[in-house]
């Protein structure tokens, strides 16, 4: 029975050496202002990416461009002999998932209280390489 575990193991190993990406957990922004600034950047070039993040004006975006460099040096560890420039990357996935929540509440009239959700998010970014070089 572990035989199969075992082969499907070294099948997501071999599966993750060719794949490059990083990981932003417990971001204590709320995934709703996170997605706005992640579906600009989705599917773009990496310098065209890191452009667009420099400008937006949000607190997100800052966030979601370290998660990037994060990710490029990723694949540079994974690749120490090629250039940034020739490998042609692009963010191929990036996911908003919501995290955990705080709960708290606020006072509210004639005795009541509501409840505050302070909302978390998890980013995961996938960088994709194009292979074939094609001119648009």
């Amino acid at each position: 029975m572990g035989v199969r575990k075992r082969e499907r193991a070294i099948l997501i190993k071999e599966a993750k050496k060719t794949m490059y990406f990083a990981k932003l957990n417990n971001c204590p922004t709320t995934p709703r202002k996170m997605r706005l600034v992640a579906d600009l950047i989705r599917g773009e070039k990496i310098d065209n990416a890191l452009n667009i993040l420099k400008f937006v004006p949000k607190e997100a975006s800052r966030r979601l461009e370290t998660l990037l460099l994060s990710a490029i040096a990723n694949w540079q560890a994974k690749n120490e002999d090629a250039s940034i420039e020739d490998a042609d990357l692009f963010i191929k996935e990036i996911r908003v998932d919501s995290g955990s929540m705080l709960k708290r509440l606020r006072p509210a009239p004639q005795g009541r209280a509501h409840r505050i959700r302070k909302r978390s998010n998890h980013v995961t970014l996938v960088l994709g390489v194009n292979d074939n070089t094609q001119s648009n």
